[in-house]
């Protein structure tokens, strides 16, 4: 197998992460002897090949010029994020007007979706970028359908992801992709991340995802819910833990975090149960009981709900302890 060729597209104010988060998943192939001349060509390229300023002060040195750099057989090109004030640099649209469609995959990173959304090589598929960004992305762009929860979409050749580690995420994916699941595996554990978070993730941990309640009560009551997952967390009990009636406290949580207690119970289980299914060995009826689930069919429900797939599969595809 020979190389394959990465393209990194570099702009003044690119997001630093966002270049080196990808860049390093795709470097690392190399540490590994046995896959010597197999792993990947990274290139950089600027527009006029001048050195980038990147949106947190540190300046980037390209490989060239863009305008060389047309993107050959084999190539994915990386459309990193970046500050984005509403406008783009000419140039960059209309070098990936040009050349966006001649690359076998063209992924991007945070705010380099829009790039691409601007491009046109959106239009008529499934996309995700930056939460912050994803409404303005469907009101400008309305030919591109945005997804704005998952951590990355991938539909065909184009693969979009969320902010900055999801772009680590998505790199992952593509090197599983291209070397196997047993590699990726390796450079995950050398990066010490984690290998991988399915597309479909929420941009968001429960905890992120949720506001925060504003008085001290509801708070304890998010908080225990996140350290006690295989506890009594009917409506009755949290009310009786925050001193409230089951109607008071039901309205107030919904009021104060956007969503209902069941709900956010049933997020905070189903994530306890992916991070088990993940990083443990455990049977799938133990953690079922470790998460507060009566039996296993239970827990099934909640991920083809949340995950769209089994417990199974989802450790088929994403467990760290495979048998």
């Amino acid at each position: 197998m020979s190389l394959r060729n990465v393209l990194v597209v570099l702009y003044d104010g690119v997001q630093s992460l966002d270049v080196t988060g990808p860049v390093e998943v795709f470097a690392a192939v190399d540490r590994f002897p046995e896959r010597a001349g197999t792993g990947y060509a990274i290139r950089t390229a600027s527009p006029g090949g001048a050195p980038v300023r990147t949106s947190s002060g540190l300046t980037l040195v390209p490989d060239g010029d863009l305008e060389a750099a047309g993107p050959g057989p084999g190539t994915t090109v990386l459309v990193p994020g970046g500050r984005y004030r509403g406008d783009f640099e000419p140039r960059l649209t209309t070098w990936l007007r040009a050349h966006g469609g001649r690359a076998e995959r063209l992924v991007s990173v945070c705010t380099g979706g829009l790039l691409l959304a601007e491009a046109g090589l959106l239009d008529g598929l499934r996309a995700t970028t930056h939460w912050s960004v994803c409404e303005r992305m469907a009101r400008t762009y309305p030919n591109v359908t945005v997804e704005p929860d998952p951590i990355y979409v991938r539909d065909g050749r184009v693969a979009t992801s969320a902010g900055v580690t999801a772009g680590i995420d998505l790199a992952l994916a593509l090197v599983e992709e291209d070397h196997g699941r047993e590699l990726a595996l390796a450079i995950a554990r050398h990066l010490v991340v984690f290998l991988r978070r399915p597309g479909n993730q929420a941009q968001f941990s429960v905890q992120l995802a949720a506001q925060t309640a504003q008085r001290d009560p509801l708070r304890e009551v998010q908080q225990w819910i996140t350290e006690h997952p295989g506890a009594d967390l009917s409506v009755e009990s949290l009310a009786a833990r925050a001193r409230l009636s089951p109607r008071h406290f039901a309205r107030a949580f919904q009021a104060e975090t956007g969503v209902t207690p069941g709900r956010y119970v049933e997020r905070v289980r189903v994530e306890h149960a992916r991070r088990l299914l993940e990083d443990t060995g455990d049977g799938v009826a133990q953690i079922s009981r470790a998460c507060g689930y009566r039996t296993p069919e239970a827990l099934r429900r909640a991920f083809l709900k949340t995950l769209g797939q089994p417990p199974a599969e989802y450790r088929r595809r994403f467990g760290h302890h495979l048998p």
